[in-house]
């Protein structure tokens, strides 16, 4: 059985930061998606160290890691190399207007 990551970034899309109306996938917070055989691990970072819907975005990220033949979702949360605007694609700040 393999995990469809895919989907994962399907789900992920569906993600958005409540501070900014662009899903997380598209911000550019999604560092690295790595599978096992029936774990996901998923490194991300926020825009802010003091983001203050932090554990909403880590639960909903955990939530979109879900998916057929994945048991444990491991969410790796880390600021290193920090967010910025140069973090974004270069067409999501298109579509921004940045």
């Amino acid at each position: 059985m393999t995990i469809n990551i895919d989907h994962i970034i399907r789900n992920l899309r569906e993600v958005f930061d409540p501070e900014i109306s662009v899903n997380i996938y598209d911000l550019g917070l999604i560092y690295n998606i790595e599978t096992t055989e029936d774990s996901v691990d998923i490194t991300h970072t926020l825009t802010s160290a003091f983001c203050p819907f932090a554990d909403e975005i880590v639960d909903n990220i955990r939530n979109a890691g879900m998916v057929d033949n994945v048991n444990v979702v491991n969410v790796i949360t880390t600021f290193d190399p920090p967010f910025t605007v140069d973090s974004v694609p270069e067409e999501t700040r298109l579509s921004m207007g940045w």
